[in-house]
């Protein structure tokens, strides 16, 4: 059953006297009388049974349990007021909101979105960057991405997400298909004492592990492309462990180590030869990104905009592959 709260105007009143420590003050900001703030934060004591103001020769001293939740009444506040400006922004249809896996936001969506920008100047995009979804009972697996989805379209228009996309009540579009390769500096390919030419020559490096395939398909990357390319003797166990590709990239130009991870997240630096990929064999994973909105989110132009745009992004992005 839902709490029942205070009326509004009494909240609001006792967090304008609260910033103020003033009435007087309170009432002017409220654009009402001092008399009325005061009958306000009366009804608000005597709805709570709490007392939030002490008063002491005409000042004005919040009581403890006042100090106590001012800050969760001010961020509720701010709260409503951002709901609120979404709502007018979503009047007008020319808001974008998308949220989308930190790593693909920074690695793949970033270096195009200027393009999307340039062509649909009158749309306001707001990216947010987003983690996955979890909870004290660790879901994983389809539960887990079906609460990433619920999660992040709760405030979004269309979400971009690493997964298996089956997202029943949702229209989704597969994106982009994903393998995965080792991936390194140059550097270590010409290595003077152990230069990587065959993917047995992997025990002589430290191993990078971009944690995506453990943490959301239950197996590692390295695992999967090891097992692919028949090698073994490899130690799994050495080397750190980055919860997001865009990490384990950084370390890699470095020249730290060598990451199995997915090559498409790593365009810019192939382009630039900061990183090479030193092995042929790509292997395809179960997993890949996609577009997921719902239905109603889907007709907004703004929306609908931007899908057409992201869709022929990857299939280019394809066709160059």
């Amino acid at each position: 059953m839902a709490t029942r709260l205070p009326p509004l105007n009494a909240l609001k009143a006792f967090e304008a006297t609260a910033r103020h420590l003033s009435v007087k003050k309170a009432a002017a900001e409220l654009n009402v009388t001092p008399a009325a703030v005061s009958h306000q934060i009366k009804a608000l004591e005597d709805y709570l049974g709490v007392q939030v103001f002490r008063r002491r020769n005409r000042a004005l001293e919040l009581t403890e349990a006042a100090r106590a939740c001012l800050p969760k009444l001010r961020e509720g506040f701010d709260s409503l007021a951002q709901a609120v400006e979404r709502l007018r922004a979503h009047k007008s249809g020319s808001t974008l909101m998308v949220s989308v896996a930190p790593s693909f936001a920074a690695r793949w969506l970033m270096p195009r979105l200027h393009r999307f920008l340039d062509s649909h100047p009158d749309v306001d995009v707001r990216i947010s960057a987003r983690l996955r979804q979890s909870s004290a009972g660790a879901r994983k697996g389809a539960a887990a991405e079906r609460a990433t989805v619920d999660a992040w379209l709760a405030d979004s228009d269309v979400a971009i997400l690493y997964g298996r996309g089956d997202y029943p009540g949702f229209r989704v579009d597969k994106l982009i298909a994903l393998s995965i390769t080792p991936i390194c500096s140059p550097r270590l390919v010409t290595h003077p004492q152990h230069p990587l030419l065959r993917p047995a020559d992997l025990k002589h490096h430290l191993l990078l592990h971009d944690d995506t395939g453990e943490l959301y398909d239950g197996v590692s990357f390295w695992d999967v492309w090891l097992k692919a390319a028949g090698v073994e003797g490899v130690d799994l166990r050495r080397g750190p462990h980055f919860s997001h590709a865009v990490l384990a990239f950084e370390a890699a130009v470095e020249g730290y180590g060598v990451v199995a991870t997915m090559p498409v997240l790593a365009e810019t630096d192939l382009h630039a030869a900061r990183l090479v990929t030193p092995f042929a064999l790509r292997v395809p994973l179960a997993s890949a990104y996609y577009l997921v909105c719902s239905e109603e989110a889907a007709a907004r132009p703004a929306v609908a905009a931007f899908r057409d745009w992201l869709m022929g992004e990857a299939a280019r992005e394809s066709d160059e592959a």
